[in-house]
């Protein structure tokens, strides 16, 4: 049998005129879970073509994306640049990276979640290729180690900052116009290949009734450092109320994470198998400010002196995200 051929749709990326974000969003709102999730065909449509943005502005080059399929893998590059004017909210610069994602169109759930509790780096990407982070800090500066961004004040309007590498990367998804994921249903995607949906969730197989969903994680201590130690995944049987990866099952039957607006923000645990990503796009996040010396990694993650999976430095790595270290609280089902 001959092989589909392969298709690709590159943009330019950049904000949209209002008008045009209440068009897009619109027609993504109107497609359901099965057909996003499920599809066999390439999702280009998805990916905002942002035409008439101003950019991060400051002479920065402006946003680039490009989406293909091939061999039933979603691929996605990106120079990582906002499409909004840049914030400086670290003492690190901004650059254009080179990243490429690929993901399965088709993910499946694993037998058992995946913790991110040590994993410092990309856990997936936005329509808009921004690379998404988790919802902890690296190990410096020293008083606030492993803590949550968001609470620490760190992010700009947008979600995101730039790490050592002058890499742009949200840490939390805010779904406004400035930040062009206004009206989305699809934010982005995990790199186990399951979408990252806004905050509402189908109730219905055709999607024409929502509820707003809720992360089901409560504050249990004090989340400027050591996040994960600092919020504990409570089940309440809400409507609504998301599992411990930050997801649920559709009506259809697909799985999907959600941004929330409070811990874990994006993803909680990986739901399906994380891709093992290339080039750029692995790249662990560096110890803010460029601290090079071996640290500890995140609690629970490899013991005293040794690195938790994603950490740099001449310490000893550990197995990587799904070695020995803890996992997450097991999901609701």
């Amino acid at each position: 049998m001959a092989r589909p051929p392969v298709t690709a749709l590159a943009f330019r990326v950049a904000a949209l005129s209002m008008a045009a974000v209440g068009i897009v969003g619109a027609s993504v709102l109107l497609t359901t879970p099965a057909a996003l999730a499920g599809q066999s065909s390439c999702p280009t449509g998805l990916f905002p073509d942002l035409t008439s943005v101003a950019g991060p502005g400051g002479g920065y080059a402006m946003p680039k994306v490009t989406v293909k399929c091939s061999g039933g893998n979603l691929v996605v590059s990106s120079n990582g640049m906002p499409g909004y004017t840049f914030v400086s909210k670290t003492p690190n610069g901004l650059k254009e990276q080179n990243y490429t994602w690929t993901v399965p169109l088709k993910p499946a759930k694993s037998a058992k979640s995946t913790s991110i509790e040590t994993r410092m780096g990309t856990l997936g990407f936005t329509v808009t290729g921004i690379p998404v982070f988790g919802p902890m800090e690296g190990p410096m500066p020293a008083d606030s180690a492993f803590g949550d961004p968001v609470y620490n004040g760190l992010l700009d309007s947008c979600g995101g900052h730039t790490g050592y590498n002058s890499d742009y990367h949200d840490h939390t998804l805010i779904t406004t116009s400035e930040c062009n994921l206004a009206k989305r249903r699809v934010l982005g995607y995990a790199i186990d290949g399951f979408p990252i949906y806004n905050s509402y969730g189908c109730t219905n197989k055709s999607c024409t009734k929502t509820v707003k969903v809720t992360s089901g994680y409560v504050k249990t201590g004090n989340p400027v450092s050591n996040a994960w130690q600092a919020y504990t995944y409570r089940a309440s049987g809400k409507a609504g109320q998301l599992d411990a990866c930050n997801g649920r099952v559709e009506p259809d039957g697909t799985y999907g994470y959600h941004a929330t607006s409070t811990f874990p923000y994006v993803i909680g645990c990986f739901k399906g198998t994380p891709v093992t990503q290339s080039g750029r796009a692995a790249e662990p996040m560096p110890p803010m400010g460029g601290q090079s010396q071996a640290m500890a990694g995140p609690p629970g993650a490899q013991g005293p002196g040794q690195q938790g999976p994603g950490q740099q430095g001449p310490g000893q790595p550990g197995p990587g995200p799904q070695g020995p270290g803890p996992q997450g609280p097991k999901p609701s089902q």
